[in-house]
């Protein structure tokens, strides 16, 4: 199980990634959703300790909390583009709680691999 979900997540950010690329601040974004996937496939061997991924996810978790709307108007509308800031600042929020939750998760799982060595 474990495994299956680091590749899940891993996969996830990679798209998530890959979909910044026409973002106007891809260089930011990119490389978020990056550590986020380097994070799940190291899950994968048990290669960190679930401390690492604990770190992680309240990083993500700050930062979504950062970067939410002063005015929540929704994620979505008719169309995917941008319509106002308060939405892309909450679709941006969305990805970091996205992230934070699989940190969290991966922790869990790790932790129980560990003790069992």
């Amino acid at each position: 199980m474990r495994k299956g979900i680091a590749i899940f997540f891993g996969l996830l950010f990679i798209l998530f990634a890959v979909f910044q690329y026409n973002d106007p601040d891809p260089q930011i974004w990119i490389p978020i959703y990056g550590v986020g996937a380097f994070a799940s496939f190291m899950a994968l061997g048990n290669a960190v300790r679930p401390w690492f991924f604990i770190l992680a996810g309240l990083g993500y978790l700050v930062a979504a909390i950062y970067q939410w709307p002063p005015a929540f108007e929704g994620f979505l509308l008719d169309e995917m583009g941008m319509k106002t800031i308060n939405i892309e600042l909450a679709r941006e929020s969305g990805g970091l709680a996205i992230c934070a939750i699989a940190m969290f998760i991966l922790a869990v799982l790790t932790r129980d691999r560990i003790g069992a060595r």
